[in-house]
């Protein structure tokens, strides 16, 4: 199946189940309170699976692609979710706006709203993804990647 027929699919499947046809776009702190102790779920636009539980120190843990985290951070901004991967010389930093339809959520990479994926939120850590990873500290500064200066001022 088609990247873009895939996000179609699973959103009207998303539509249909909750009979929900608005779309909110989420705050940061909308975003925060939502994933903060819960497992985001879903699939990327190409049909590739993700899942990862948001712990409260910063942690995500889980897979992405069937690719398990082993560094992964996440924090909000003022009005997105961003995930970074690796130390200062390799990060990697990604950044999504959310919004809602229903009980689905679809992150739309930030600058320039493309779909990225659409998931669904679980409570807790219903996959123990906290228990089969290796611990790491994430120091919350994803500002520091050389060309990623203007993330910190937003």
């Amino acid at each position: 199946m088609r990247r873009s027929a895939t996000v179609a699919a699973l959103l009207a499947l998303g539509a249909g189940a909750t009979g929900a046809a608005a779309v909110e776009r989420l705050t940061g702190q909308e975003i925060r309170q939502l994933f903060e102790g819960n497992t985001v779920a879903g699939r990327y636009n190409n049909g590739a699976p993700f899942s990862e539980y948001h712990h409260r120190d910063g942690r995500a843990t889980g897979h992405n692609r069937h690719l398990q985290n082993t560094d992964a951070c996440w924090t909000t901004t003022e009005d997105a979710v961003c995930y970074y991967y690796g130390p200062h010389e390799t990060r990697r930093t990604y950044c999504f706006a959310v919004e809602r339809s229903g009980t689905l959520y679809v992150l739309k990479t930030y600058r320039s709203g493309r779909i990225n994926g659409v998931a669904t939120v679980q409570p807790g850590d219903p996959e123990k993804h906290a228990d089969k990873a290796p611990v790491w500290h994430c120091d919350g500064l994803i500002s520091r990647r050389h060309g990623r200066e203007r993330l910190a001022r937003r």
